[in-house]
């Protein structure tokens, strides 16, 4: 399965492959330049179909991760636990909610592109989810990085999600930032951690 929009990446590559590959077997041209054309767009045609891979999960217990990726940070912010995901190009890109809720409204701000382990990238180009949930407000962050400037959402204001429903991804990699009330959950993960988008627990809701 591919994530929503795969096609207008995945399309055009693959409809050169197949003019090239008639190329390469049907006309007098010179076939070795074709053949080495055709090796380098069925590489570029797999890592676009890695890339843009998006398969079912069954969500995990708790507050789940937003993202694929290790745990780049896990900081108590005033009323607030961060819990901060690093992605990188190999990672499945389509993110999760985190938990059960309503989408309240959401945001884009920010400008740049740091790099997304910095710990100033939280002012790059972003876009926030603001949810209504049984444990309270609650946020999810999409930010861009370095090479990572296009952030797709596939929901908006009014949308009602499930843990573990698909809320949008962002084009190679970067970084994705939950963050909960600190009162009704207890952190479970630590920095380093390996994560997976709607299937690891993140955080526990206290009774």
């Amino acid at each position: 399965m591919f994530a929503p929009g795969a096609g207008r990446w995945l399309g055009p590559v693959v409809a050169l492959l197949i003019l090239l590959a008639a190329l390469a077997f049907a006309t007098p041209l010179p076939r070795l330049p074709l053949l080495g054309g055709l090796v380098a767009l069925a590489a570029i045609v797999a890592f676009l179909a890695v890339f843009f891979r998006d398969p079912d999960r069954v969500p995990g217990e708790g507050v789940v991760s937003a993202a694929d990726g290790r745990i780049r940070a896990v900081d108590r912010e005033g009323d607030r636990w961060r819990i901060s995901v690093f992605m990188n190009v190999t990672n499945v890109h389509v993110n999760r909610a985190p938990i059960d809720g309503r989408v309240e409204s959401t945001e884009s701000a920010g400008e740049g592109y740091r790099a997304a382990f910095r710990p100033d990238a939280d002012r790059n180009v972003r876009h926030h989810y603001h949810f209504a949930t049984s444990i309270g407000p609650v946020e999810v962050v999409q930010i861009t990085g370095l090479v990572a400037r296009r952030l797709v959402p596939f929901v908006g204001e009014g949308s009602v999600l499930r843990k573990g429903d698909r809320l949008g991804m962002i084009v190679l990699g970067s970084r994705v930032d939950v963050l909960l009330p600190a009162d009704r959950v207890a952190p479970v993960v630590q920095v380093g951690d390996r994560v997976a988008a709607g299937l690891s627990t993140i955080a526990r809701v206290l009774p």
